[in-house]
């Protein structure tokens, strides 16, 4: 096995907690629907704003037709719903930020929306190297391209890459393109199996501390 260099994180799901249910709950209050009937209409153009094929404003123009309800007069209703579903792991955070100290590149990989990207960056974070969004990219996992911009902006190969996700399938994909992966149950096990394959880190976890950013919700 080739010496580990890079390690790549995915957002939702592993450095925050999953926000696509309360993100659901919250669209779906808005418009007045069920939870089941605003994700089955959501379900049906997502891609498509992930990978900014579409902008939010023609996103709830779509959403609202096929709800067949008025669209919301909201600026940024996904600003809004993404700021009340966020949770941040404090301790992952941390982690990408000790193995940065440590020596090794870090970057963030995240299929996710316009408005997502924007808050992410407003938010200050400072222990990635870089981070490679859907919707900048126009691509989503578990598609190859996205893997190859990511380790191209890495400088590093598959082999030199170990890649954390939540879900199976992206972690399918990426195994498959050749780079080493944890499929993310836990932080400890995260910890755990990054140890077990080399990947060291100096310094100490600091918990309850938000490493290297800002409260967003005061921007």
């Amino acid at each position: 096995m080739e010496k580990i260099k890079s390690v790549i994180f995915d957002w939702g799901g592993v450095l925050i907690e999953d926000p696509a249910p309360a993100l659901m709950k919250y669209c779906a209050q808005i418009f007045n629907v069920s939870k089941e009937k605003y994700e089955k209409a959501h379900h049906k153009f997502s891609d498509d704003f992930q990978k900014n094929l579409i902008n939010e404003d023609t996103f709830w123009e779509r959403i609202s037709g096929e709800l067949k309800v008025k669209k919301p007069a909201v600026r940024s209703l996904w600003t809004d719903a993404f700021k009340a579903s966020y949770i941040p792991r404090e301790e992952m955070f941390n982690l990408a930020a000790l193995l940065k100290k440590s020596g090794y590149k870090t970057a963030l990989l995240s299929n996710t929306e316009a408005p997502s990207m924007r808050y992410f960056y407003r938010l200050g974070y400072d222990m990635f190297e870089t981070a490679v969004f859907s919707c900048d990219a126009g691509v989503i996992k578990p598609h190859r391209k996205i893997f190859e911009l990511a380790l191209e902006k890495l400088l590093c190969t598959p082999e030199q890459a170990v890649f954390i996700d939540d879900k199976p399938e992206f972690i399918a994909a990426a195994e498959k393109y050749g780079l080493y992966t944890i499929l993310f149950k836990s932080i400890e096990q995260t910890k755990n199996i990054l140890a077990e394959i080399g990947v060291k880190h100096t310094g100490q976890m600091l918990k309850g501390t938000a490493y290297g950013f800002t409260d967003g919700n005061n921007n």
